[in-house]
């Protein structure tokens, strides 16, 4: 679900070695210059039944920032006052890459204390994030059409995220793919940036290989602290299983979920 759907033919699983290290994502320096990213290039067009839900509820929900280069870009200028958006203070929660929000809907209302921030960057799955929001009256969420890699740098507030979610990222199963895959050292780094003292960044992916790798990037890096040192998490009760998860499960993929703690 985050950042992209699975590319086709997957490779058999492996354990990663060290020339499996995936080549640092150019974070954003001044410009929007990412030189490989971790999504595939989609048309933003929406159906007319799409155009209708984003038309009623986009008001409502969806943060609308000004475009760099790219149509998933935001403006290196360009900030946002959270408290305003949500009309209050609290908690932060970012989640990565929602998908059509099959998650994201009963997550976020399960947590009403919370204001959850979601970036997405396909313009008809947040269309669709929209209508769920709607349908199950979730008030907590506001959702942003961008890349995961500038949405953090440039709108998320340094050492101010409680939480962030990164759930079933695309696994760029290829070996020569392997170097889109979203988290990376780099990419390790702008989290640990976010994330306040004490904040917890939860993964899942169904990908053995991608799950040996979260592993290797994050327990070794000196901001994060494994929840469950020396093995995977347990599934986390909070999140649903969604149709996208099923499909691994009916595939014979074992779920991997992970959590981390910031130091």
């Amino acid at each position: 679900m985050t950042e992209s759907t699975p590319d086709t033919d997957p490779s058999p699983d492996h354990t990663p070695g060290p020339t499996d290290r995936p080549t640092a994502l150019s974070l954003v320096e001044g410009r929007s210059r990412r030189g490989v990213v971790s999504f595939v290039s989609r048309s933003p067009r929406l159906t007319p039944q799409q155009q209708k839900l984003w038309d009623r509820f986009a008001g409502r929900w969806l943060i609308e920032v000004p475009r760099d280069e790219a149509k998933t870009s935001i403006r290196p200028d360009h900030g946002i006052d959270l408290k305003t958006e949500y009309g209050r203070d609290a908690d932060l929660i970012i989640e990565i890459g929602p998908g059509m929000g099959e998650s994201l809907a009963p997550m976020a209302k399960a947590r009403p204390e919370a204001n959850v921030l979601a970036f997405e960057v396909y313009r008809p799955a947040v269309a669709r994030i929209l209508a769920k929001l709607d349908k199950q009256q979730v008030g907590n969420v506001r959702v942003i059409q961008a890349n995961a890699v500038e949405g953090l740098q440039l709108l998320a507030p340094e050492a101010g995220v409680a939480e962030l979610w990164m759930f079933f990222p695309d696994p760029w199963h290829k070996s020569k793919h392997r170097k889109r895959r979203l988290l990376n050292h780099d990419f390790a780094d702008l989290v640990a940036s976010r994330l306040r003292p004490g904040g917890v960044w939860r993964l899942a992916t169904d990908w053995a290989d991608y799950a040996h790798q979260m592993r290797a990037v994050l327990d070794d890096h000196d901001a994060f602290e494994s929840l469950y040192p020396g093995d995977f998490a347990p599934r986390w009760d909070a999140r649903p299983v969604t149709k996208f998860e099923q499909r691994g499960i009916d595939a014979g993929r074992e779920i991997f979920d992970l959590a981390y703690r910031r130091r």
